[in-house]
């Protein structure tokens, strides 16, 4: 089947039920989707399909051939950050990190849907992104600073 991830078209060979985490990780070494807790509760394994935010740990490989695939990699263009990347690391949002593509990717589907979402509106549209830090309120300024962007 092909996946079109980050812009790139890639054939890949897998059982169309295998999680699609498991390909970008193991067949396409794009290794900034992180597993969680497999089940999808935890946002860690966060990509965008179709600009929208869904859990890539129980998304079956099968389910996004032909579907535009965006993992964290891809949101980097020409050396340049993302805003939601560069207002992250200038918010001082990580500690342990891992949670970090997630978020971001969360956040950038946010605010491609709402440019300048209330605080109420980032905190349900992150709802359920899990930061084992509890770096929450960083995360909210974070993406307020970067929809002034």
């Amino acid at each position: 089947m092909v996946l079109n991830v980050n812009g790139v078209k890639h054939e890949v060979s897998a059982d169309p039920d295998v999680a699609l985490l498991n390909v970008l990780r193991n067949q396409l070494d794009l290794t900034g989707s992180k597993y969680g807790c497999g089940e999808g509760a935890c946002g860690a394994c966060t990509v965008l399909i179709n600009g929208n935010p869904a859990r890539s740990c129980i998304t079956p490989v099968g389910s996004v051939a032909g579907k535009e695939i965006t993992t964290i990699e891809g949101l980097e263009k020409s050396g340049k950050l993302h805003a939601v990347q560069e207002a992250f690391l200038t918010t001082d949002v990580f500690q342990c990190s891992y949670c970090a593509s997630g978020m971001i990717l969360a956040a950038v589907a946010l605010l491609n849907a709402n440019p300048s979402p209330s605080e109420d509106a980032i905190v349900k549209a992150m709802n359920g992104n899990v930061c084992r830090c509890g770096t929450y309120p960083f995360i909210v300024t974070a993406i307020k600073l970067a929809s002034k962007s």
